[in-house]
């Protein structure tokens, strides 16, 4: 038996967020029942649970701002480590998704390497990027890496682009790197046009089925809300843009409110989120085109569903999204004017290009990023410990 202890995630069931998502469909489709998975999981209490054949342990952790996901990880660390040494596990792995805890993991690794333990990480995508953080904040994340990238066994990078970066910025260290991106589904969703429930979240936000234009996402500057949301208001369309995302009445919320105007114009809706997959995948594909503006991070679970579900995507122009899409999307620039043509483009695009765009997304989808093969290179992976 293989035991792999994943930790990094908010934990499973998963809501929003790359890594959740990752963690949900790597368990929920594992093959090899002789890898055994330990799934970390934030919460308000302690406990353990099973889950998709999963080990899942909850920890508490404290509402310290920035620092909840440093001391997370390192309570999760802690906990995998006493769990190693109590069940005596031979040969386990401990793979930590981002690069939050570096200046605490020469010894935790020399713990774990005590134990007959590999240490492998997720560099995710550039934390240290984000604008939501601070400089001081911004400059931890970025040492942070710098260790996390010289203590790790290996570093599995889940875009080509983001590898290129490990091994040229931190070429001194010579490090093990492997390319494993995300999954996705490709397929229509298992709701009718007619379900209940999906009849019932149109009617709330006063939507119609390709009448409105979709982003999904965490609602954070570098995902370019302000761009998306100031080129829509500058097209004639009479489609409407839904926003499914954790929106909150933040400073963000507000400086994006006096700069775009967005509660003057009544096309621009609001929706929260919506956490059941098929209704949220009917919604992609009942979409007249997806957004996707991330621009901070390898490559991204949403852009990835959108892709298996919407025919037309329009996508940044950065080359993370350039490695997914490939020629099965189209590109816009953060120029002004940019977007709002290819917004009135979409609008009005003839049903034929719709589904050629969406056959070759659905090919992209299906050739590179299937949660069968990218699972299957997971458990290889994992067997070769």
């Amino acid at each position: 038996m293989r035991d792999i202890f994943i930790i990094g995630s908010k934990g499973i069931p998963a809501a929003y967020g790359g890594f959740e998502a990752f963690v949900e469909q790597l368990t929920r489709h594992q093959a090899d029942r002789g890898i055994r998975y330990h799934i970390a999981c934030m919460a308000d209490k302690r406990g353990d649970f099973e889950y998709q054949g999963a080990h899942c342990f909850l920890l508490k952790v404290p509402r310290i701002g920035p620092a909840r996901a440093v001391w997370y990880d390192l309570a999760a660390f802690s906990y995998c480590l006493r769990y190693i040494r109590a069940h005596q596990l031979t040969h386990p792995a401990v793979y930590v998704l981002a690069c939050r805890i570096g200046p605490f993991i020469g010894g935790l690794k020399r713990r774990l390497k005590g134990a007959g333990g590999t240490l492998f990480v997720n560099p995710d995508g550039h934390e240290w990027m984000r604008a939501k953080w601070s400089r001081p904040v911004r400059a931890y994340w970025r040492f942070s890496e710098r260790l996390m990238v010289k203590h790790a066994d290996l570093l599995v990078c889940d875009s080509k682009n983001m590898e290129r970066y490990i091994r040229d910025t931190y070429r001194a260290y010579a490090p093990r790197t492997q390319f494993i991106a995300y999954g996705a589904d490709v397929g229509a969703s298992s709701l009718p046009d007619t379900d209940a429930d999906l009849l019932a979240w149109y009617q709330k936000w006063g939507l119609a089925p390709g009448g409105y234009f979709l982003i999904v996402g965490r609602f954070v500057p570098e995902n370019n809300y302000e761009t998306m949301i100031r080129e829509f208001r500058k097209t004639n369309t009479k489609k409407k843009l839904a926003i499914i995302s954790n929106v909150e009445e933040n400073p963000f919320y507000r400086r994006l409110k006096e700069e775009t105007g967005f509660d003057r114009d009544s096309r621009i809706v609001f929706c929260k989120t919506v956490y059941e997959e098929q209704l949220l995948k009917k919604i992609r594909e009942n979409a007249c085109a997806y957004l996707h503006g991330h621009e901070v991070g390898g490559t991204n679970p949403s852009l990835l569903e959108a892709l298996g579900s919407t025919d037309v995507n329009l996508l940044l122009d950065v080359g993370f999204n350039r490695e997914v899409g490939e020629d099965a999307a189209l590109y816009w620039t953060k120029e002004a004017g940019n977007l709002s043509r290819l917004l009135e483009r979409a609008a009005v695009m003839p049903d034929g290009e719709k589904k050629r765009l969406g056959s070759l997304a659905k090919q992209r989808i299906a050739s590179a990023y299937s949660h069968e093969r990218i699972c299957a290179a997971y458990e290889k992976l994992f067997r070769r410990i």
